[in-house]
């Protein structure tokens, strides 16, 4: 029994070891999320949805703003939705020591609503995601969330590591998705016409919450005693654009009567929709989420210089 033993706890060891070791080659290609549990705490952040992770660049960002560095901290509609899943996430992400940040808030009329199914916020699809039940945000590797949330062989991480080759949808360490895909007007609207269907799913299966509505509001309110917020609508192509008009005509006054309450500037480009290319309709293509970035930035510059006249 001891011999067993001894040769059990031999064995374990070693799959430990090996764990330990695959677990330093996660990067940027391992998933979509892992990256935004790494790396030090942030002071400056970009929340939202992954309209927002390919949207917003933070280098850009850190090259208008000196002596500032950016943190994506965007997801998808299905794991960072406001609410209070999200805010609690923000907390832990944030150095907790930021006084003078600036912190930009992607809005659009999906990460603030939920399913017409859905019966109790215990039902929410955010409870499962990682930003629910991982502790630590600034650790790397992050064995915690390879342990909960990495399903596959660790073996894959190894494999499929960034200096081999870079994913098509790769997450920068300072949390940009950059997604690179064929943008040719042939394959864009193949793209756009099945984006298109899933969104008028949406409009029947989902509706605007008072719930994710007051959670949005109280990360505004919890960020704004951290430094400056500022709101931003970001557009789709035309046909999601009207989509959403149908969905929720009066969506921007919404969000501007928010803005107003909370006393922060709302930027609203919805309407400036014909002025990017997208890879699918709904998500701006990495080129144009520069330029993009670029018009925040000095939409932002010029709201300080007219703060201080």
């Amino acid at each position: 029994m001891k011999k067993f033993l001894i040769k059990i706890s031999f064995y374990i060891v070693g799959v430990i070891a090996v764990l330990l070791f695959l677990g330093t080659y996660a990067d940027g290609n391992t998933d979509d999320n892992y990256r935004h549990f790494t790396g030090p705490k942030p002071s400056n952040m970009i929340l939202g949805d992954s309209r927002g992770s390919q949207a917003l660049v933070p280098d850009v960002l850190d090259k208008k703003f000196k002596g500032r560095k950016f943190d994506n901290f965007s997801l998808n509609l299905t794991e960072s939705p406001y609410g209070k899943v999200y805010l609690e996430a923000v907390k832990k992400k944030l150095d907790p020591n930021t006084k003078d940040g600036i912190f930009i808030l992607t809005v659009d009329p999906w990460n603030v609503s939920i399913g017409k199914d859905i019966k109790s916020e215990k039902d929410y699809s955010e409870n499962t995601s990682a930003l629910a039940d991982v502790h630590f945000y600034d650790m790397e590797p992050n064995y915690e969330y390879l342990l909960k949330h990495y399903s596959r062989s660790w073996f894959n991480i190894f494999r499929e590591r960034e200096a081999v080759v870079r994913s098509n949808t790769y997450l920068h360490k300072n949390g940009w998705m950059e997604v690179t895909v064929d943008v040719h007007p042939d394959t864009l609207k193949i793209r756009e016409a099945s984006k298109i269907k899933q969104y008028e799913n949406f409009v029947k299966t989902q509706k605007l919450s008072r719930y994710r509505l007051d959670a949005f509001e109280d990360i505004i309110k919890y960020l704004k005693n951290r430094g400056t917020v500022y709101i931003v609508r970001i557009p789709g192509f035309k046909g999601i654009m009207d989509i959403e008009n149908l969905y929720s005509p009066d969506f921007s006054k919404t969000i501007e009567a928010i803005a107003r309450k909370n006393n922060v500037k709302f930027f609203d480009f919805s309407s400036q929709y014909d002025r990017y290319i997208y890879t699918d309709g709904n998500h701006m293509y990495k080129e144009s989420g520069k330029i993009f970035t670029e018009q925040i930035a000095d939409s932002i510059l010029l709201n300080k210089k007219k703060m201080l006249k």
